[in-house]
């Protein structure tokens, strides 16, 4: 039988715990690794090589999308499927623009993570029905549409500074700074740094 051997990533034990009852319902899932914080998951990934890994967004002050390439530059490299509280369909598409291959609510359904690991082994995307159908509604935005706001944090990201410092000179929440930059990548139908650094300059942020 097939079977596939998988690493979990959440900084709550208490969902990890969860999550490897949940998985090992399906005979072909092999929960082989646990990691509750970003190095420990570069660490375990590059020692454990899984065929896919669950895992959450945010891990405190830190964003796993920070270590997407590290992890998919892996060999052979994992399937990756997202299971987040974040519902934005900003994020589902930064998300995906980094790499993942399947993008899960915490508030879905128990069965909806497992029919998501099977959609994703078998080569395809899996993305949460209601969030997927937002998403096909979105579109890019002009530029001439973004917020104050949204074109502070845009600039701030194109003359190189980090979430975290971006989050501390406009007073705000690393989340709601995480949530911005993922906004803008969205509504600008950007998916790199270097397309926000080519946004910025051509609507006059960057000299």
């Amino acid at each position: 039988m097939t079977s596939w051997r998988i690493l979990l990533a959440d900084d709550h034990l208490v969902v990890r715990a969860g999550l490897r009852a949940l998985l090992a319902a399906d005979p072909r899932c092999r929960v082989e690794g646990e990691a509750a914080g970003l190095d420990e998951l570069r660490t375990v990934a590059h020692r454990l090589r899984p065929d896919l890994i669950v895992l959450d967004l945010s891990f405190g002050a830190d964003s796993a999308l920070d270590v997407l390439p590290e992890l998919l530059a892996n060999e052979p490299s994992p399937r990756i499927v997202v299971l987040t509280m974040h519902d934005d369909v900003s994020f589902a598409r930064e998300a995906f623009a980094s790499g993942v291959h399947g993008y899960v609510l915490k508030e879905a359904a128990a069965d909806e993570l497992l029919r998501a690991v099977e959609t994703v082994m078998a080569g395809s995307v899996y993305v949460d029905t209601e969030l997927g159908a937002r998403m096909a509604r979105s579109r890019a935005a002009p530029a001439d549409e973004l917020s104050p706001r949204e074109r502070e944090v845009l600039a701030l990201l194109a003359a190189g500074h980090t979430n975290a410092e971006i989050a501390q000179r406009l007073s705000l929440s690393l989340r709601t700074v995480e949530s911005h930059r993922a906004g803008l990548r969205a509504r600008l139908g950007t998916t790199s740094r270097a397309e926000l650094v080519a946004a910025a300059r051509r609507i006059g942020l960057l000299q």
